[in-house]
């Protein structure tokens, strides 16, 4: 049983979760909205949040009334990474995270809109302790990442969408100043994560998606010294902190 007395949320003490939790499982649209607003306003995560995960976790499995709590917790593992002085409570909420990671998976399919089918891979990578991928995983209408070279050093913009596919070095006056076409991956070459997400974006027919993957997942000029590198393999060394273990932190919560 919580103790939501002891907790806090984004507006102060938490004792107001469980009743918002009850009215959202009728699909009160106030209550969704209260519950989005204290349990992740901005993207702020606080202890009542986490310890939120297990109800709307059950509220999620629920026919056609559970998709704005899927949403909502995978809006707030997405942020996990921020301080919010409740490892522990995250440690405790493991097997939580692998529940909702397998009902976001389950309910990724073809057919969704692109706006909604983004939200559900976000949320899946999110429960699978991928933040950085939660992240840096957009429409690709009009994407932008810096990493820095590894050979050089120098702040290297990388653009993927409308606007065209390119390495630069952005100046704020002049603006993307030596543009190098990307290179993109061939998608039987891809590994790890970006392949089980270009594999999964051409599943569904999310034909965007899959091409902006390739570009994501493929390899950048750097404008300034020529050395090509990995986007994804330097948007990770620069932002990725180290991935979540579920069975290490459910052996360690058990060991409490």
């Amino acid at each position: 049983m919580i103790d939501w007395s002891t907790l806090h949320d984004a507006y102060g003490p938490a004792h107001a979760i469980p009743g918002l939790l009850d009215r959202a499982i009728g699909r009160d649209q106030e209550a969704i909205d209260g519950l989005w607003g204290r349990l992740c306003h901005q993207g702020t995560i606080t202890p009542g949040s986490i310890a939120a995960l297990p109800q709307l976790a059950d509220i999620a499995k629920t026919e056609g009334a559970g998709d704005w709590a899927l949403d909502l917790a995978g809006a707030i593992a997405g942020g996990l990474l921020q301080p919010h002085g409740a490892d522990e409570e995250v440690t405790r909420r493991a097997a939580t995270l692998s529940e909702l990671r397998a009902l976001a998976a389950a309910r990724l399919r073809s057919g969704l809109t692109g706006k909604m089918y983004l939200s559900r891979l976000r949320a899946m990578l999110a429960f699978d302790g991928q933040p950085l991928w939660f992240e840096a995983l957009d429409d690709f209408t009009d994407s932008f990442v810096t990493v820095a070279c590894p050979h050089c050093d120098a702040p290297v913009t990388i653009a993927i969408g409308d606007y065209g596919c390119y390495s630069s070095i952005r100046d704020w006056n002049l603006g993307d100043v030596h543009q190098v076409p990307l290179r993109p991956a061939i998608p039987h070459e891809l590994t790890g994560t970006g392949r089980m997400l270009h594999e999964t974006a051409v599943r569904d027919g999310q034909q965007r998606l899959a091409w902006g993957l390739t570009h994501l997942f493929g390899q950048a000029e750097c404008p300034g010294c020529g050395s090509v590198f990995g986007i994804a393999d330097e948007h990770a060394a620069t932002n990725a902190p180290a991935p979540w273990d579920f069975a290490l932190a459910e052996a360690a919560g058990a060991g409490r």
